[in-house]
């Protein structure tokens, strides 16, 4: 347990961190949105091989994706080649690649980016993929409320599909396909890989049980393979690179670079590009450190789902595989910083709000679980919290966990549990004060009275 803040241990004897533009190379220059821009950079040479049957073939591709050890960006971390590899070899039915932009991970704010200054590295990627799986359709499903970013993807497709890169065959090889867009309705379980897919097709956005896996009851009831945009973007420079000399970019043993995103209390929120198995201490530097002097309190390493990283774990790679030994998830790798003066009650209280909002009510334990918790910490939070809520809390979250469809309910578990076991303290205060040792601040009123 933590009993008091933390300050940032002095770092380790370290080189100087170093920004690797790779997916981000063509971020900040003029129009960089534009096909003309994209082009002066190189941009579709590779395609072009490729479709003409003068590049790599598609197992080829997908050798080299499974080589260069890509994992899912999105959060899952499931490696991008080996999932193409599911795709059943002898089934007669079209072949769909569906790519999950949805993006509605609390404090992530990535593909977002990519979306808006480098729609055609994503769409190139989507080309390449599509065509390692032989898939003649691909749709990009976007969250609703990515009004800019909808305009900005259909403008890029509409700028390739001119010119002949996209389509009915394309530059003259054969081969046919054409990208949609698709907007969501902005549901968070639509995030979900097959509450998505149900979304796409026009149904209320519930997960499936699995299996069959989407890899061969995806769209439709055909194989479909669902990426995450950022992994779909490192695809072109993979290819274009090798394998190995991607590889060889990360660090402490992760392949590649990643998008980092950071906000909260920092001095210089944003998205970096660092080598994939950066540390945490390195991305809070980028950031600028701590704003205005204060403490470090705790840091949400990839998206508000995760688990929480104290002080002293500033040194933890961020990869996936590192970061869990640390405890916690990369997710999508897009840390929240909180410093000394943040209540962490009042932050898993408006957390939990969104959880119990957005279950989709399928699951008995996700939709009456997240909306006790709910419940349970607001009241805490507003100085009327009673001893019993501090068992019951880690009793419902523990009853969540691993009880439900699909990852949901551990999404709104997992940082309860973080929060309540490294910051007890807290809300032992809350029930025993009744009020909170960090001042008067603005929380949402509680809508229910009774309940647990």
């Amino acid at each position: 347990m933590v009993t008091e803040t933390a300050t940032v241990p002095a770092p380790a004897p370290a080189l100087p961190v170093k920004t690797v533009r790779v997916v981000s190379r063509n971020w900040g220059k003029p129009n960089s949105h534009t096909l003309p821009s994209y082009r002066d950079s190189g941009g579709y040479k590779l395609w072009e091989k490729t479709v003409k049957g003068q590049g790599l073939k598609p197992q080829e591709l997908i050798d080299t994706v499974k080589a260069a050890g890509l994992r899912g960006m999105g959060g899952a971390g499931f490696p991008t080649g080996v999932k193409w590899g599911f795709l059943p070899k002898d089934n007669p039915k079209p072949r769909y690649l569906v790519v999950n932009g949805d993006e509605g991970e609390p404090g992530t704010f990535k593909d977002r980016y990519i979306m808006e200054l480098d729609p055609h590295m994503f769409i190139e990627g989507c080309m390449l993929s599509s065509y390692a799986i032989n898939a003649h359709v691909c749709y990009i499903y976007l969250r609703g409320e990515f009004l800019f970013q909808v305009k900005r993807m259909e403008a890029a497709i509409d700028e390739a599909r001119a010119a002949g890169l996209l389509g009915k065959n394309i530059l003259g090889s054969g081969f046919d396909l054409d990208i949609h867009v698709h907007r969501g309705a902005g549901a968070y379980i639509c995030g979900e890989e097959t509450g998505l897919i149900e979304s796409l097709e026009g149904k209320k956005g519930q997960p499936r049980l699995k299996p069959p896996f989407p890899a061969v009851v995806g769209v439709f009831g055909c194989p479909t393979i669902v990426n995450n945009v950022e992994t779909l973007t490192h695809v072109v420079p993979i290819v274009e690179m090798g394998a190995e000399k991607w590889k060889a970019l990360g660090k402490n043993g992760a392949p590649g670079t990643k998008l980092y995103g950071i906000s909260g209390h920092v001095n210089k929120p944003g998205v970096y590009e660092l080598p994939f198995g950066s540390t945490m201490r390195e991305l809070l530097e980028f950031a600028g450190g701590v704003r205005d002097g204060k403490k470090l309190k705790a840091i949400v390493p990839g998206g508000a789902s995760c688990p929480l990283l104290l002080p002293d774990q500033l040194d933890t790679p961020l990869d996936f595989d590192s970061i869990k030994k640390a405890g916690t998830m990369l997710g999508t790798a897009c840390a929240i910083v909180m410093d000394e003066s943040t209540c962490m009650v009042r932050a898993i209280a408006r957390l939990l709000k969104f959880y119990a909002h957005e279950s989709c009510g399928q699951c008995t334990p996700c939709r009456e679980g997240t909306h006790w918790l709910a419940k349970m910490l607001t009241r805490i939070e507003h100085g009327e919290g009673r001893e019993q809520d501090l068992t019951l809390i880690d009793e419902v979250a523990n009853n969540i966990m691993g009880n439900t469809i699909c990852a949901l309910g551990d999404a709104a578990a997992m940082p309860t549990i973080s929060y309540f076991k490294k910051f007890r303290h807290e809300f032992e205060e809350h029930v025993k004060t009744g009020k909170c040792r960090f001042g008067e601040h603005e929380v949402a009123p509680r809508q229910v009275t009774i309940g647990p």
